[in-house]
């Protein structure tokens, strides 16, 4: 690898996101039942869809029809499309549509949609009660994904309220995961990964 690939393969590595999926990948099982409850773009969605391969399935959650259009484009150049069903709704409502420990993996990405309005973001209450269903979903063994972020249009409210539930979580039932960029500027996003035992 040289020049400019290693520059962006080093780039890749340190977003949010990259690590996410890659914890992720080395932990859940393939074929399995996950969710994505913060659609967004359609990324994760994406990278559950190749996880699930042709025997699992996805779920995938968010409020803007914008979302879901642009995961459904996404997924269609990727022919991974029959995995997911997309789903216009919070993602504090998913105990409608997934059954009590029946979830391999669950993913959140909070804030608002990239380039999209900012004024349209998950805000605690949503995300509280969304993260305290998506526990009960979440098989034994199974984990959740949350890339927390705060600062700028959504200040810290939210990533304080999230925090502060987990930190609360019984360790003999969970094992909560909380990183952090140390020496970046600006309230960088904060990972974070749940394991339930």
């Amino acid at each position: 690898m040289e020049g400019r690939e290693a520059i962006g393969e080093i780039m890749r590595q340190s977003q949010v996101t990259y690590w996410c999926h890659e914890i992720i990948k080395s932990q859940a099982p393939k074929g399995g039942f996950y969710i994505d409850a913060t659609m967004g773009k359609g990324y994760d969605t994406l990278m559950l869809c190749r996880l699930a391969d042709k025997s699992g399935r996805v779920l995938a959650f968010d409020i803007q029809e914008k979302a879901l259009l642009l995961t459904d484009r996404l997924l269609t150049e990727h022919n991974v499309r029959s995995r997911a069903e997309l789903i216009l709704d919070g993602h504090q409502h998913m105990n409608q549509y997934a059954g009590t420990e029946s979830a391999d993996v669950i993913c959140f990405n909070f804030g608002y949609l990239p380039g999209g309005d900012h004024k349209i973001a998950t805000s605690p209450a949503s995300s509280i009660e969304a993260i305290r269903q998506g526990l009960d979903i979440l098989k034994q063994g199974g984990m959740m994904s949350l890339c927390v972020y705060s600062g700028g249009d959504t200040g810290f409210e939210e990533k304080d309220a999230v925090l502060g539930v987990l930190k609360k979580l019984p360790p003999q039932e969970y094992t909560v995961i909380v990183n952090e960029y140390y020496n970046r500027q600006n309230c960088p996003p904060v990972p974070v990964f749940i394991f339930k035992k």
